[in-house]
């Protein structure tokens, strides 16, 4: 799942060569495929794009939440 950026022209973001689909995603979080979805339909996960009827995963997007996560009471860090 490794990611290079491609130049998207002067003064716009660079945007990644691979958009993650829903199972890159869940395999970098460790967290099951459906946990995602139920995090989307109450818009608690990670920002995703829809293309036609995919949805689609920026992977620095992904990390990023992901790092933004607070730490559950038990110590554990959130997926």
């Amino acid at each position: 799942m490794t990611t290079q950026s491609v130049s998207a022209g002067e003064g716009q973001s660079s945007i990644p060569s691979r958009l993650w689909d829903i199972k890159d995603v869940s395999a970098f979080l460790g967290v099951p495929v459906a946990t995602i979805y139920q995090w989307r339909v109450r818009s608690e996960g990670p920002p995703a794009m829809r293309l036609g009827r995919h949805l689609r995963y920026d992977p620095e997007a992904v990390a990023t939440w992901a790092h933004q996560q607070p730490d559950h009471p038990d110590g554990r860090r959130r997926p």
